[in-house]
């Protein structure tokens, strides 16, 4: 038998292994077509630190409109157009960042126009290199360039070939969304001002974008190790058209005029920037220190010299690895001798490095109020995370994660709402319910506490529950806030559901608006008992769009929509179908059985969404409603049948053909669902499956959106064997995969996972997970013991492991087994109404 052990020990010390040299930072760089990011993981490539600010990478364009997606900047094959400070990883929508730019030039004759930047973009040559840290490239043009980063700053290093040598600065540079549309990212305006030794220093600002962002500023200051021959600021007519701004939209781009050291755009928002040049005599190589700040040019400048004290590229480069492997990589410690899964290393590492890009620590660095709180950006989004993201942060990040909530409380001490998606200073987009009460919940019953103010927490998820936001009046959905809160509280308060007359997405919210009232009320136990009633029954009002009599299938009760009046809408219904999905249909990117046509044009999720399923508090109720554990378990095995879904799901479909979708998050418990049927062996089965088939040591390796690492944290769950139940305590027992696993958990306690298999299961596996390949059957339960003693149930509590350390120990054969006969896991929200 294969047994794997967690014990509880003293801080796990081991000898100092690199961990990044297992990361492959390209994962997700491509889609299913090949040389495209098109239904690929929309994954930023470049230099960054954990959570850091400054992500460098490049931003590229693509010849192909139909098929371009920037949102990461990256692209395999689109021409580079500038090397920039900030990005967003794993994202879908209107492109967001891409902003405080450098492009190495060889020429600036004609055609080259340096206010369009299609006449100097540059294809690239042979294979990018990119590590941990580190990112190097080729340009056509004969420039190699190299890349790393620092928190909030970045080096460059450009190898000139013979002859002249430009580095343009172009302060209205951002991503664009190459098709158009009511969204795109607009430049507002900026400044510039060169000194004489060539260092420049000024601030951009821009709007719109994925979250319909109001306008946000970044301050710049950037030198260069050899000072310029000479400098020129220049500025142009801004004719990108934009709405509610000053622009010439109906004109040519026009040509730069070359000034002198400064140059500002008011409100007329010219395009400025500068040329640096040197001569054919200099030297052939330069390399450029930036840094960035939301405060002040003085800001960027010291982040620029404290961070990157020098111009040697490596020295950043190995700070960057040190920090890597001592905050995130040594947290989760495996063997990494010939004997393991190489392919295994490093889809755990990589997975490890994802989850931290995203969302970006800016404490010190809020331009919008003073306050003695930490600062973070970039969620994007809260619905992507909250199901198993948070749980991992909890356990491997708490000081971070600690952070995190108190800048969502804060966020909504000041702005009047806590975000589920956040950006550019700015909240918005909502695709469902107020998902930050999930976050703060799952912290709360965790027991987080720290310098959090729950008092405040509380009193922000109070806010959501019973204050409808004002309408935004979004081009996505005109009826209600798309930008926070939970916008249909007009129908939710009264009805008791989102009704599907007078809201839009009745079925998604419905089920969302039900689990964010679970939320309060966990919280409520702690710090407001007069309110759990109320909220335990709002948590299951899910039950009121719950249609007893539709059939499909052959499976009997679905979600439907119903109307204000309490009549269902039930004419030509098909729970497997949902028209476009989208903000304005009754169920977003999801059908209510069921299936969803994959939205990557405006949104960062993925596929398929089983609302049905997704009731994450009260399993018991849900599966009386489909008709009992038998009925339950056969509807839960179709789903994972090919050829079941009824609607195209596009690119990011990956292929798939199946209703369930692992590449969408609202999917991430169903594999887990017969837990609760005490049928373990089946959550093994189906969730590794999913795993081997869709995720993968290659570029083309995720199953859509990365999602800010959602996805990539999925698959570090399924790895240790462990599925968290998002708002509650309780995990999931599955099946892990490495022989020895040592994870620092909590701050300083550890887990430790070690596997063995027995000669009696007749197998050719090195092991039961971390030495065999993907498909090897050898990973079902045969037995637990948790801190020694034999355990009969397939889920254990938050305390029994997650606080001080404990042990686990599976037997595992390649036999499945009923080995749980005790409890079920909990319904904790169980409530017919």
């Amino acid at each position: 038998m294969l047994y794997i052990v967690i014990l509880a020990a003293a801080h796990y010390v081991a000898a100092q292994v690199d961990y990044s040299q297992f990361v492959n930072p390209l994962i997700g760089s491509e889609g299913p077509i090949p040389g495209y990011a098109f239904g690929g993981g929309d994954i930023f490539v470049g230099g960054a630190l954990p959570f850091g600010v400054a992500k460098v990478g490049i931003d590229t364009y693509e010849d192909n409109i139909t098929l371009s997606t920037l949102n990461g900047g990256y692209t395999p094959m689109g021409k580079v157009t500038a090397f920039s400070m900030m990005h967003e990883s794993g994202t879908g929508g209107y492109a967001k960042y891409g902003v405080i730019p450098q492009m190495p030039l060889t020429t600036v004759a004609s055609p080259v126009n340096l206010l369009d930047n299609q006449t100097y973009s540059q294809a690239r040559v042979g294979n990018d290199t990119a590590r941990v840290g580190y990112f190097k490239t080729q340009l056509e043009n004969g420039v190699t360039a190299e890349l790393s980063a620092a928190r909030h700053s970045g080096i460059m290093q450009y190898s000139f070939p013979p002859g002249e040598k430009h580095v343009l600065v172009d302060v209205s540079h951002y991503l664009p969304s190459q098709s158009g549309g009511y969204s795109v990212q607009v430049y507002v305006g900026g400044e510039i001002q060169l000194q004489e030794n060539g260092t420049y220093t000024g601030y951009g600002t821009y709007g719109g974008g994925w979250n319909e962002g109001a306008p946000f500023t970044v301050y710049f200051c950037g030198d260069f190790d050899t000072p310029p021959d000479t400098s020129q600021t220049f500025r142009g007519r801004n004719t990108d058209p934009m709405q509610r701004y000053h622009t010439f939209s109906d004109a040519a781009t026009p040509q730069a005029i070359l000034g002198n050291q400064s140059e500002y755009a008011g409100p007329l928002n010219d395009r400025l920037g500068a040329l640096f040049t040197w001569s054919n005599s200099s030297t052939s190589q330069i390399r450029s220190r930036v840094g960035i700040s939301f405060i002040s040019s003085d800001k960027a400048c010291n982040f620029k010299n404290i961070e990157v004290p020098s111009y040697d590229l490596n020295a950043t480069v190995s700070a960057a690895v040190q920090e890597w492997n001592e905050d995130v990589f040594s947290k989760v410690q495996v063997a990494t001798d010939s004997s393991v899964n190489q392919t295994n290393l490093a889809l755990l590492y990589s997975s490890l490095y994802f989850l931290h890009l995203m969302p970006s620590d800016r404490t010190g660095e809020n331009p919008l109020w003073e306050s003695d709180e930490p600062s973070w950006d970039d969620f994007y989004t809260l619905w992507d995370i909250f199901r198993c993201t948070v749980s991992l942060y909890h356990i491997l990040q708490p000081t971070y994660y600690e952070s995190m909530i108190r800048s969502l409380i804060d966020i909504w001490r000041y702005e009047g709402f806590m975000p589920d998606g956040r950006s550019g200073n700015y909240n918005g987009l909502v695709q469902g319910g107020s998902n930050a009460d999930n976050v703060l919940a799952d912290a709360y019953v965790k027991g987080l506490r720290g310098e959090i103010n729950w008092t405040a927490g509380y009193e922000a998820m109070k806010k959501d529950a019973e204050v409808q936001p004002y309408n935004t009046f979004s081009h996505d959905d005109p009826t209600a806030s798309v930008k926070e809160g939970r916008g249909a509280l007009y129908d939710w308060i009264p009805l008791g559901y989102v009704s599907a007359d007078r809201s839009t997405r009745a079925v998604s919210r419905t089920v969302e608006y039900a689990l964010n009232d679970f939320a309060l009320s966990q919280v409520a136990r702690g710090e407001a008992p007069e309110d759990v009633e109320k909220y335990m029954n709002r948590s299951a009002q899910w039950q009121n769009l719950w249609a007893h009599n539709v059939t499909s299938l052959n499976f009997t009760g679905f979600l439907a929509p119903r109307f204000a009046d309490g009549t269902f809408n039930l004419t030509g219904y098909n729970p497997a179908l949902c028209g476009g999905c989208e903000w304005q249909a009754i169920s977003y990117e999801a059908t209510p059985f069921g299936t969803s046509l994959q939205h990557f044009s405006r949104f960062p999720a993925n596929a398929l969404i089983e609302y049905s399923f997704v009731v994450p508090h009260d399993a018991e109720t849900l599966i009386q409603f489909m008709g009992g554990s038998t009925a339950f378990e056969s509807r839960l095995d179709y789903i994972f049948q090919p050829n079941t879904s009824q609607q195209n799901l596009g690119a990011n479909g990956a292929g798939i053909t199946t209703i369930m979708n692992i590449g969408n998050e609202p999917d991430f418990a169903t594999p887990y669902l017969y837990n609760y049927l005490n049928k373990q062996w089946k959550s093994v089965q189906q969730s590794r499956s999913l795993a081997n088939q869709y995720f993968h040591d290659a570029n083309y390796g995720v199953p859509g959106n990365s999602d800010a690492g959602a996805l990539n944290s999925w698959l570090i769950w399924q790895m240790l064997g462990l599925y968290p139940v998002v708002t509650q305590t309780v995990y999931l027992i599955g099946s892990p995969w490495f022989d020895d696993l040592n994870m620092t958990i909590n701050g300083n306690a550890t887990l430790r996972i070690t596997a063995a298999l027995s000669a009696d299961q007749n197998s050719t596996s090195a092991s039961a997970a971390g030495g065999s390949s993907f498909g090897q059957e050898d990973y079902y339960v045969q037995s637990v013991k948790i801190n020694g003693a034999s355990w009969t149930k397939n889920w254990f509590d938050h305390e029994d492991i997650m606080v001080n350390g404990g042990t686990i120990e599976f037997e595992l054969g390649s036999e499945p087994a009923m080995w749980e006969t005790g409890d079920v896991p909990p319904s904790p929200g169980h409530l017919i109404l």
